[in-house]
C-alpha cells in the first residue's frame, strides 16, 4: 500500500503572517486547500519553470495581504484545479462545501470567458469592457469574491508577464489596461488598480516607463527628506489645533504620472503628485479642520481642490485632494481623509469580506448584504431569459454597488458619474 504524500505546510506562513487573528479551524481550511491544490498540480509548471503552485499560493497571499476572509483564500488555492487537473465541482464540494465550489466555478467559468481586445471588432476598450464586465457580473454567480479571486489571479500574471511571448506579453498588457484595471477602479479597489495599470504600462510602452520611472527615483533621497520635514511640520501644526491623524508619504504610480502628463500636456516637474502625502484623521470634520491647517500653512493651488468626501466618485471613493505650494515654490499634492475611507479606498468592495476577529456584522454590513441580494436577483432574471443590454445590465449592478452615484451612458456608451439628485440638465453639460 502507498503511503500517503505529506505536503510541506511551511510556504503557507507569510498568509499567516498577513492573518495573524484566524482562529484555528479556519487556518486548518487553508491548510487543506493548500494540500489539494498541491497535490493536484503535481508534476505542472509555469512558464518561468516554477512549480504551478506557486501561483496558487501568489493569488492567496494577495488575497490574504489585503485581509480577506479564509473562504476567499483557500478557493483562491484551489481557483485552478477544475480547469487545468482532474479535480471536479463536485469534488471540491465534498472536501469543502458549496461555498468554496461555488468560487472556484465561479472563477473557472470566467477563464472561459473571452477577454482578447481583438474579440469586439470596431469596439472601443469602453465598450470592451462593459460587455466584459457584464459577463463577469453573471459568470460569477450570487459572490463578488469570484471578481476579487479574478482580480488577483490577473496581478500574478501580470507580475510575472516577462517569461510570455512578446506578442502574448502585449495582448495580456492591452487586456488588464483597458479591462481589469477599470473594473478593479469600478469595484474601489485601488491597491491592485495601480500595481496593474503600472504593469501593463511597463510592458505597453517599457521606454516612457522607465524614462517615468527614473525620474521619479533620481529625486527619491531629496523627496523623502522633504516630505520628513514637512511632515513634522504639519504635526506641529496639528498638536496645536488637537487634531489628532497619521501622516503617510504617498507612494508614486507611473501609470498615474504619465496620465496626468499627458491629459494636461504637462513636464514632470510640474506634476504635483510627485511629491505626495496622505493624511489620515479619526473624524470627518477633522478632514475639513486638517484641510483648514494645510492651506494656512501652505499657498493653495487654484483649480486643484476636489472634495470627493460631500461628493463620492462613481466607485464611493471618498477623500478631500487638493494641492499646495510652500515658501520655496515647491508643489505638494495632499489627500485627507479618514481611516474607514482610507479601508474603503484600498480595498473597495472587497472591505465587506475582509478578516474581522469577532465577525459581528455592522449595520454598513446589512446594508450591503441587502444591495448584494437585489443584485443576485437581477443576475437570476438576466440568466433566467430578460432582455438586458451590457450597458443597462452593469447599470443596474453599480446603482446596488454605489447607490448614492448616478451613471449616465452618453449614445456612444461612455459613463457619465454624476451625483445623487443630478437632473437631465447636470448631463447634457457634463
Amino acid at each position: 500500500m502507498q503511503s500517503a504524500t505529506i505536503i510541506d505546510l511551511a510556504p503557507l506562513a507569510p498568509i499567516w503572517a498577513a492573518l495573524p487573528d484566524l482562529p484555528r479551524h479556519e487556518q486548518v481550511l487553508i491548510e487543506r486547500a493548500f494540500e489539494r491544490a498541491s497535490l493536484a498540480h503535481q508534476g505542472q509548471q509555469r512558464k518561468s519553470g516554477q512549480p504551478y503552485i506557486t501561483h496558487c499560493l501568489a493569488v492567496a497571499q494577495i488575497l490574504a495581504d489585503m485581509g480577506l476572509d479564509a473562504t476567499t483564500v483557500a478557493a483562491a488555492l484551489l481557483h485552478d484545479v477544475v480547469e487545468d487537473t482532474g479535480v471536479t465541482r463536485r469534488d471540491i464540494e465534498q472536501e469543502f462545501g458549496a461555498k468554496i465550489a461555488e468560487l472556484v466555478d465561479g472563477v473557472t467559468k470566467l477563464k472561459q470567458l473571452p477577454t482578447g481586445v481583438n474579440s469586439m471588432h470596431g469596439s472601443k476598450a469602453g465598450d470592451r469592457e462593459m460587455e466584459y464586465l457584464r459577463k463577469m457580473f453573471l459568470a460569477m454567480g450570487s459572490d463578488f469574491r469570484v471578481i476579487l479571486i479574478k482580480l488577483a489571479d490577473r496581478l500574478h500574471n501580470m507580475r510575472t508577464l516577462s517569461h510570455m511571448s512578446p506578442d502574448k506579453q502585449i495582448r495580456k498588457a492591452k487586456e488588464t489596461l483597458e479591462i481589469f484595471a477599470p473594473i478593479a477602479n469600478r469595484l474601489g479597489i485601488w491597491r491592485i488598480k495601480w500595481e496593474l495599470e503600472d504593469l501593463a504600462f511597463r510592458h505597453l510602452d517599457p521606454e516612457r516607463y522607465r524614462e517615468i520611472a527614473s525620474q521619479v527615483d533620481e529625486k527619491r533621497s531629496d523627496r523623502e527628506s522633504y516630505l520628513k520635514r514637512v511632515t513634522a511640520h504639519i504635526q506641529e501644526q496639528f498638536a496645536r489645533e488637537g487634531i489628532k491623524g497619521e501622516i503617510q508619504a504617498r507612494p508614486k504610480h507611473i501609470y498615474s504620472i504619465y496620465r496626468k502628463m499627458d491629459r494636461k500636456n504637462l513636464p514632470f516637474n510640474q506634476i504635483y503628485d510627485v511629491r505626495a502625502i496622505r493624511i489620515v484623521v479619526e473624524t470627518v470634520p477633522q478632514c475639513y479642520q486638517a484641510l483648514g491647517v494645510i492651506h494656512n500653512i501652505f499657498y493653495a493651488i487654484p483649480g486643484e481642490f476636489d472634495d470627493y468626501i460631500s461628493s463620492p466618485k462613481e466607485n464611493s471613493y471618498r477623500s478631500l485632494h487638493t494641492a499646495v505650494l510652500d515658501k520655496e515654490g515647491k508643489t505638494l499634492e495632499v489627500q485627507i481623509r479618514t481611516l474607514e475611507m482610507h479601508a474603503e479606498s484600498e480595498y473597495g468592495i472587497a472591505a465587506h469580506w475582509r478578516y474581522k476577529e469577532g465577525r459581528s456584522a455592522s449595520s454598513n454590513d446589512t446594508a450591503f448584504e441587502r444591495r448584494l441580494e437585489r443584485i443576485r436577483r437581477m443576475m437570476e432574471d438576466v440568466q433566467d431569459g430578460g432582455a438586458q443590454d451590457a450597458n443597462g445590465f452593469v447599470q443596474g449592478v453599480l446603482d446596488q454597488i454605489s447607490p448614492e452615484r448616478i451613471f449616465a451612458f452618453t449614445p456612444k456608451g461612455d459613463i457619465i458619474d454624476l451625483p445623487e439628485g443630478a437632473t437631465p440638465i447636470d448631463f447634457a453639460y457634463h
